[in-house]
């Protein structure tokens, strides 16, 4: 099977088209032909060793496709079920292995390309505004980078709740785009502070969360247009990581909250996969989530496709296909 591996850290010319043998499933695993694999960030920083990986690995983390053949202990999926994943090491490739308790069975009505698009970006979404901090209707949330992957999804989802969004883009077509997903407010933060206007737009109350994917550029302005007991939600650092600070800080700026979660604290238990991917491929049927697939590539262009990530070139989802 061809499949993309990485044998030592580095850009994207780090990443090598290699066949590889078709992987046979252990007794709890059920291996998938892999239709779409999603691209993100967490790719990214694997490939470049800031999350270490034994050398050498296949690099991704999401995607969907049907199961060709199930261990021997595997009961939750059976061979010819479509199905989905996230957070196992391996998709930029033909066929994948995967824990058979980490697959959701994919509904009718959701291809698989929107499968591929959702799992990740789509349950990190959820998460967030439904459980790190879960936004009521009348509240205000400040979402950086709200064009892209999880930024649009999770608009449009605090949009359905109710919530007043002040949004954070670089351009004015994301602008359009983070507007079309439910945005109230628009912030071009290369043209204007976000921190003033922000103040500005909540009469200087401050929002009730931030939703940071982006860290280092935007981490500390971000506690300052929190209200008193706001919630500071930094679940990514597209910008680089925070710099180390003292927690006294938040005291001072009004007893905030920090957190940094991730999807595997949220995906823990089966159940819980399978209620939040459950509750995501819902929203999509029902046509309340909208999905941006904008940018398909072969698995041998993937070098292009990490390239387009890292310059932001991009907007919503990255597939490759196989």
């Amino acid at each position: 099977m061809k499949a993309i591996q990485v044998k030592q850290p580095g850009g994207p010319e780090a990443m090598e088209l290699v066949d590889l043998p078709v992987p046979q499933p252990k007794p709890n695993e059920a291996v998938v032909k892999i239709h779409a694999s999603g691209v993100n960030f967490i790719d990214v920083y694997n490939r470049e060793g800031r999350y270490k990986v034994p050398l050498p690995f296949v690099l991704g983390q999401e995607a969907a496709g049907v199961v060709s053949a199930v261990g021997s202990e595997v009961r939750e999926v059976a061979v010819g079920d479509r199905v989905a994943y996230t957070m196992a090491l391996g998709s930029y490739a033909e066929y994948a292995a995967v824990p058979a308790d980490r697959l959701v069975k994919v509904p009718s009505g959701v291809g698989d390309r929107e499968a591929a698009a959702t799992m990740l970006q789509g349950m990190t979404a959820h998460y967030l505004c439904h459980d790190t901090y879960p936004l009521k209707k009348g509240e205000t949330a400040l979402i950086h980078a709200a064009a892209g992957g999880v930024g649009l999804l999770l608009v449009q989802m605090a949009h359905n709740i109710g919530a007043r969004i002040i949004a954070t883009v670089s351009t004015e077509e994301k602008a359009k785009l983070a507007r079309e997903a439910g945005a109230d407010e628009i912030i071009l933060y290369a043209e204007s502070d976000f921190e003033a206007e922000t103040k500005r737009l909540t009469g200087g109350k401050g929002v009730d969360v931030v939703y940071d994917s982006v860290g280092k550029t935007t981490f500390e302005k971000g506690l300052n247009v929190l209200r008193p007991r706001g919630m500071m939600a930094l679940y990514g650092g597209s910008s680089g990581a925070v710099p180390p600070f003292d927690p006294i800080v938040l005291t001072q700026k009004g007893s905030l909250y920090l957190t940094r979660p991730s999807l595997g604290a949220y995906i823990m238990t089966r159940q819980e996969l399978e209620q939040r991917a459950g509750a995501v491929f819902t929203m999509i049927r029902e046509g309340k989530l909208k999905l941006r697939i904008e940018h398909v590539y072969p698995l041998a262009q993937v070098q292009q496709a990490h390239r387009d990530l890292e310059g932001r070139k991009t907007t919503g989802k990255l597939l490759l296909l196989t």
